[in-house]
């Protein structure tokens, strides 16, 4: 290119491309940047739903949002209502957990035979404090705040 002063400029193709991929990355990263107005609870995980709409909860009193029937989770079991996983490892006593694994955060999947069970890389985690009971993953599941009042299990 010829600017008005005879001097000629060339820009390489390298460079474009590379301001370009640098704007979309300024997009994206902005994008994930989320909202401020984020509500956490005590175990630092958004409270949100927690599937409560697929599961037929909905609202409870002062005790949060219900999420589970106690009914729905079988003793020694669990059951993964989105973004939580509860479980009773004994009869009348009830533990909840994120539902991503510590390895790479896919969604754990199953509850058996006392482990709790990530799909992607076989990582298990013990049903009864989220703890890790082979790898790849080595950071327990964090726990996370709910209550039980009569039937219902609610997220704190």
């Amino acid at each position: 290119m010829t600017g008005s002063q005879g001097t000629t400029r060339t820009v390489a193709r390298r460079t474009v491309v590379a301001a370009v991929g640098g704007a979309g990355l300024t997009v994206a990263l902005t994008a994930c940047g989320g909202s401020d107005d984020t509500v956490q609870t005590g175990s630092g995980q958004p409270a949100g739903d927690g599937g409560a709409a697929a599961s037929g909860g909905g609202t409870g009193g002062a005790g949060g949002t219900v999420i589970a029937k106690t009914t729905d989770i079988p003793a020694g079991g669990g059951k993964v209502v989105g973004d939580v996983v509860i479980t009773q490892p004994v009869a009348g006593e009830f533990k909840a957990f994120s539902s991503k694994c510590t390895h790479q955060g896919c969604a754990v999947k199953e509850i058996s035979n006392g482990t709790i069970n990530c799909p992607c890389h076989n990582s298990q985690f013990d049903a009864s404090d989220g703890s890790v009971k082979a790898g790849p993953a080595t950071a327990p599941l964090p726990p996370a705040s709910i209550t039980v009042e009569g039937d219902s299990i609610k997220l704190a």
